[in-house]
């Protein structure tokens, strides 16, 4: 049965970037050659479940399922705009460094991860004695992907 819109599918799948390199998978033997065991330990690394067309995955990911079948095994390339943006400044905010820390309840760090009200996650991006810029971009914003998937079933 062919995938459609509404199909609850289980796949195992390599997301590379460009370079080759390994920024997410489902299978540990993978995740631990690309480091990602060290960087996710709490991660359980197996296969995933999904409804298609429930906006779980990235559009370009969804749109590579549509009409393959269980038991296929398909690679797929997703440019920036199907997958999380475009890179862009705008994307960032400044902060006062003590509305900041007082926020947060902790001294402000480049590279420090913080979660806004609304649920975004953004990364300190530049801390100087009196602002601290934080990036709400997703750190594979302006990537172009590549996933090797392999559908396992299809309900």
């Amino acid at each position: 049965m062919a995938i459609t819109a509404g199909d609850t599918v289980t796949i195992e799948y390599t997301g590379r970037l460009e370079d080759g390199s390994v920024f997410d998978t489902t299978d540990e033997a993978v995740a631990e050659e690309a480091g990602l065991l060290e960087e996710q330990p709490n991660r359980e690394f197996e296969p995933l479940t999904v409804e298609v067309g429930e906006g779980n995955l990235i559009e370009g990911m969804e749109d590579g399922l549509i009409g393959l079948e269980a038991g296929d095994s398909e690679t797929v390339t997703i440019p920036p705009e199907e997958a999380y943006g475009e890179a862009s400044d705008d994307q960032s905010r400044e902060f006062g460094r003590e509305d900041f820390e007082s926020m947060v309840g902790q001294e402000a760090a480049e590279g420090m991860q913080v979660q806004a009200q609304g649920g975004a996650t953004g990364t300190v991006a530049a801390v100087d004695d009196d602002t601290v810029t934080v990036s709400f971009q997703h750190p594979l914003a302006g990537e172009t992907l590549t996933f090797d998937i392999d559908v396992l079933s299809v309900e």
